[in-house]
């Protein structure tokens, strides 16, 4: 297991930032896991399916520093207990018939659109978070995008550079 610091959050020696763009280049035949947790209850459930795995290979985790003191970024015990690590998670404050706009998204950036959304009080929109990169589940992407039928917009949305992340990856 690769836990490795990333995101915009600084720059100098003291500031590391994984490049996950090129983790994600290497990625072929099912030879390692890349992933970007958002809550501590999904980092559990990711680190748990790890070691009871029987095939092992590689998992790399993408580790936002400014989440480890966001209060929003928090678990419950129930959390922990009743639930598994979830590929995909759907946006649960949406209104599925009223939303038009879905956005994609991973890691911290999460919370900002979130605290964008309503501090505007936007209610047309949907967030949807992609917690594993690769391997890559467009079934279970297109099930949770199909959920919304008056969407008419589907967007990335990434904190790095379009050049840089998982755009590249992800729009092939």
């Amino acid at each position: 297991v690769l836990m490795l610091p990333h995101g915009q959050e600084g720059q100098g020696p003291e500031h590391s930032s994984a490049r996950l763009e090129r983790f994600l280049t290497l990625c072929a035949e099912d030879n390692m896991i890349v992933c970007n947790p958002t809550t501590p209850a999904q980092l559990f459930h990711l680190l748990r399916r790890q070691s009871k795995q029987h095939k092992k290979r590689p998992l790399v985790i993408m580790t936002p520093k400014s989440l480890l003191r966001l209060p929003e970024a928090r678990s419950y015990k129930k959390d922990f207990v009743d639930q598994t690590f979830m590929e995909i998670i759907d946006d649960s404050k949406a209104d599925k018939l009223k939303t038009e706009r879905i956005i994609l998204t991973s890691g911290k950036v999460f919370y900002d659109l979130l605290k964008y959304r309503e501090s505007k009080n936007i209610s047309n929109t949907a967030i949807v978070r992609l917690e594993q990169y690769y391997p890559y589940d467009s079934i279970k992407v297109r099930n949770v995008l199909q959920g919304y039928k008056n969407a008419k917009e589907v967007v990335w949305v990434q904190e790095e550079p379009a050049n840089m992340g998982a755009w590249g990856f992800l729009s092939l």
